[in-house]
């Protein structure tokens, strides 16, 4: 007796369901994973817990970036000549000198090294971090202290 071993109609279907299943499965896996590996990474996205400003002491600060302690005394009629003079800039070292921007009667700001005359009488002593220094002479006393306006924050 001999039988046959094909399988039965209803049996068919049910291989051809099973496969066609299993295919879509693995075609829809590799279209998922292919779109995601195709896209550039986004880092992820990371919270940073922000920190309050800390104010800052001038005086500390400029002692620490080697200011003298001491302030020049500013003599009497120096207020005349503090209506004519504006600091624009300053760049100094540890051993005050330097040079100093310095605007006379509103005209444009033009460089003077320390010991340089701006005009007749009134000579750059020394320059610090924000401060320029003038006199009348090199051996004479400071007669007007000329600061940097404040840093707008």
């Amino acid at each position: 007796m001999m039988t046959s071993s094909l399988p039965s109609p209803a049996r068919r279907w049910a291989i051809r369901g099973t496969s066609f299943t299993v295919w879509a499965l693995a075609a829809g896996s590799a279209v998922f994973w292919g779109l995601r590996l195709s896209q550039p990474a986004v880092p992820p996205a990371v919270e940073v817990a922000g920190q309050a400003a800390v104010a800052a002491d001038p005086a500390l600060l400029a002692r620490f970036l080697g200011a003298p302690n001491g302030q020049a005394p500013a003599v009497a009629g120096g207020a005349a000549l503090a209506g004519r003079f504006s600091l624009v800039g300053v760049v100094a070292d540890g051993h005050r000198w330097g040079a100093a921007l310095i605007a006379i009667d509103g005209k444009p700001a033009r460089p003077y090294r320390v010991g340089a005359q701006l005009e007749d009488g009134v000579t750059l002593l020394s320059v610090e971090q924000r401060r320029a220094v003038l006199g009348p002479s090199r051996e004479a006393p400071p007669s007007l202290t000329l600061d940097l306006p404040a840093p707008k924050p």
